[in-house]
């Protein structure tokens, strides 16, 4: 089945694990809406070369969508603007680090809004069409942390299960109108803010940034390998592919083994 003149809802979109699907989607002639924070001349630079490569539709939206409303607005502009909604990524989230006795009540309530939230309304705003045209797909990214827990990150964890809840829930109610709702959990990531935070490890210990990156793999995975956006995106295409028309309601991990142990 080709994807070429379906329209995608990527979130989070305009850097790291979101552009990696972005691309996927685009390269398969997919039309999309990003959204995502960022420099405005560096976002339009991301949408000109998309259309220069791909050929396809490119449209950024840049609101909050910690804000219910917003959320449900950016699914409305992208059926607008674009005639439809056939394939919802939910991507867009934020982390903070903390002990639960020290964690910021703001923090939680941030990231429990765009991590979790988000993806809610999200699916909530989008279901209905995919319904009525008898085709769709849902692809929430959770993480490992979907699935197993950290220290120190309690509202992302918390969040991150949620997706996955939430993902079967939909996916259950979903089975048999013709959208798919699946879970994508990574494991470490090579993005932007991972090799920023491998800079500033080498930094503070002195060593060099392959060694940095060695020992932040081996702390969660048997695999002392990067997961690449660009396999994120891969996964992404899989599951919207006729070849996964069952896979429903899955939590798919692509993480290095972590969750294995």
């Amino acid at each position: 089945m080709s994807l070429t003149g379906k329209v995608a809802l990527v979130t989070g979109s305009t850097s790291g694990i979101g552009l990696g699907i972005a691309r996927a989607l685009a390269r398969d002639g997919v039309d999309l809406m990003l959204t995502g924070f960022g420099d405005v001349d560096e976002i339009a630079q991301i949408q000109s070369e998309l259309i220069r490569e791909f050929s396809v539709r490119v449209l950024h939206d840049g609101s909050d969508l910690s804000v219910p409303h917003h959320v449900s607005a950016v699914v409305a502009a992208t059926q607008a603007e674009l005639g439809s909604l056939d394939i919802l990524v939910n991507n867009a989230g934020t982390q903070f680090v903390a002990p639960v006795r020290d964690f910021p009540d703001d923090r939680w309530e941030a990231i429990i809004s765009l991590n979790l939230s988000a993806t809610f309304y999200a699916m909530k705003a989008a279901i209905p069409s995919m319904v009525s045209n008898g085709w769709g797909r849902i692809i929430n990214i959770a993480s490992a942390h979907g699935l197993v827990a950290s220290a120190n990150k309690v509202a992302y964890v918390a969040a991150k299960h949620g997706v996955v809840g939430a993902t079967k829930v939909a996916a259950l109610e979903l089975a048999n109108d013709g959208v798919t709702v699946n879970a994508v959990c990574p494991g470490w990531v090579l993005t932007p803010l991972v090799e920023r935070q491998l800079v500033d490890r080498a930094t503070a210990t002195g060593r060099d940034v392959a060694a940095e990156a060695e020992l932040l793999l081996a702390e969660k995975q048997p695999m002392h390998r990067f997961t690449t956006t660009e396999s994120i995106g891969e996964m992404v295409i899989f599951l919207c592919s006729e070849a996964a028309d069952t896979i429903t309601g899955a939590a798919l991990s692509i993480d290095g083994g972590w969750t294995s142990q």
